[in-house]
């Protein structure tokens, strides 16, 4: 193998002298410039196709003569009612003439006139108030009204004082279950604690059968304080139910419950716990 350089050689060839040409190298780096040549001339071509496309698309394309319609929406409107050939109607008559005012009887009252003596002459005496009907007026008339009943004063007592009717009985007062203001034992919730504690007393038979529970009284407190139909509503037996109805029974007065600022009657519920101290 000469070691000689061709004056045309190029940088491949000094490159890979002394070396095997048939490596891939060799080939890309020989055929590069060629490569980058033809790639460059092929995307310009495309590019300048892709750009040209819709042009030569649009020049085989036969031109038909478009048209555009318009459609516009037009608001229907009621036609006007038809004249019709028969006349209108007659307008309404006339009121009717107002009814003539019936004439009132008077009697003619005669004023006072002054004259000298010699002139005087017996005059006319005026009518008796109790012989005058009607009204009175500068002069006698006979009117229709006289079988007309005379009007009847509203605040004239009768003649008969009629008998007091009696006011009908009270029924029975309401019983609320919810007012606006709850009825309380005198002091509060603190001071019922107490009166039940102080006078409670457990059942013989409740302790001997070590009987615990609570039983639920319900009662009505009337509008003066006062206790009324006491119930048991649960029980727990053995003298319990017993012993809390005498209790509640013994209560003083307790404040009414009220309902729009008055007092009402309500019914109340009170749970009373039977427990045995150990």
């Amino acid at each position: 193998m000469s070691n000689v350089i061709s004056p045309n050689a190029t940088l491949d060839d000094i490159i890979f002298k002394d070396k095997n040409k048939e490596y891939g190298a060799y080939f890309l780096r020989k055929n590069y410039q060629a490569v980058v040549k033809r790639s460059v001339m092929i995307g310009s071509a495309l590019f300048a196709g892709a750009l040209a496309l819709p042009f030569i698309i649009s020049s085989l394309t036969p031109k038909d003569n478009e048209k555009t319609e318009v459609i516009a929406e037009v608001m229907k409107v009621a036609e006007p009612p038809k004249k019709s050939d028969t006349p209108p109607p007659p307008p309404p008559p006339p009121p009717p003439p107002p009814k003539d005012i019936p004439k009132v009887t008077t009697t003619k009252f005669l004023p006072p006139e002054i004259k000298r003596d010699e002139e005087v002459q017996k005059p006319e005496p005026p009518p008796e108030v109790d012989n005058i009907k009607g009204n009175t007026a500068t002069e006698s008339v006979k009117g229709n009204t006289d079988d007309i009943a005379p009007p009847v004063d509203p605040d004239a007592r009768p003649a008969k004082e009629e008998a007091p009717v009696e006011p009908p009985k009270p029924v029975e007062e309401e019983i609320f279950t919810a007012v606006e203001q709850q009825a309380e034992f005198p002091g509060g919730i603190p001071a019922f604690a107490k009166f039940l504690q102080k006078n409670l007393k457990y059942p013989a038979a409740a302790q001997r059968a070590n009987v615990q529970g609570k039983v639920y009284v319900q009662f009505v407190v009337n509008t003066d304080g006062s206790i009324q139909g006491v119930e048991v509503l649960k029980s727990v037996g053995f003298g319990c139910d017993e012993e809390a109805v005498r209790v509640i029974k013994m209560v003083p007065k307790w404040n009414p419950g009220k309902q729009s600022g008055r007092p009402v009657r309500s019914r109340f519920t009170v749970p009373i716990n039977f427990v045995l101290s150990e």
